[in-house]
């Protein structure tokens, strides 16, 4: 997919990091009120998918107010975020340890971590095979990642009326709730991301040669994982 009026390269990153200390005192009400609070089951899918030891290192990328860094914790996993928006840092509630960081180059050394998890921001890197070989380089070999995204639904209604939602609904709960311009954004950010196969693709050329999709909420959210080999 493409769509040549949205912003790309170093352009791109600040613009994100921009929009996110924009909406960050309303993201998480936001967030709750269009998926229908099922945000947090699709979460906690997520880190069930990890299938790690207890205590285990789990580097939350682009860890927002900290959400999945809870999630982990009360899984009894140790958890690290990483965000470079201050914004949204600075009104994260977990007990982890947050970072303000690029997520393409992280302050961590190889192999360092057991776990990486990452929800909706797959669409807002720069360069997304550069962000699974930066995954791959701070995973130890078994570890596991988990990437929760929006997605599409398989069928042409279930996909006509989620793009209706999306595209239409969405910016008006936004604008009712925090910032307009920017909830009319996030939809239209999904142009950035590649097809299912060809981000499987992506993903498997770094090493996780296990990683499989699947699908959440009839399609509308998609979930990748896979195991560093």
């Amino acid at each position: 997919m493409g769509d040549r009026t949205l912003p790309t390269g170093e352009e791109k990153a600040r613009a994100v990091r921009g929009l996110f200390d924009t909406i960050a005192d309303r993201y998480d009400l936001v967030n709750a009120v269009m998926t229908f609070g099922m945000d947090t089951g699709w979460r906690r899918r997520s880190v069930r998918e990890l299938r790690l030891p207890g205590r285990s290192l789990v580097l939350d990328l682009a860890c927002g107010t900290g959400d999945f860094c809870r999630e982990l914790e009360r899984a009894g996993y140790r958890a690290v975020g990483f965000d470079f928006s201050a914004g949204m840092l600075a009104r994260a509630h977990s007990g982890g340890r947050l970072v303000q960081a690029d997520i393409l180059r992280l302050p961590i050394g190889d192999g360092r971590a057991d776990g990486v998890t990452c929800g909706f921001a797959l669409r807002n890197v720069t360069d997304l095979a550069v962000f699974f070989q930066e995954v791959a380089r701070v995973l130890r070999p078994g570890g596991r990642a988990a990437f929760l995204e929006t997605s599409e639904p398989d069928g042409r209604l279930m996909r006509a009326g989620h793009g209706a939602y999306f595209r239409r609904v969405v910016p008006l709960i936004g604008a009712a709730l925090s910032n307009g311009s920017a909830y009319r954004y996030l939809p239209r950010s999904m142009a950035y991301l590649p097809s299912p196969d060809a981000l499987l693709t992506l993903f498997r050329a770094t090493g996780f040669v296990d990683a499989r999709r699947i699908g959440l909420a009839a399609g509308a959210t998609q979930l990748i994982v896979g195991t560093r080999a």
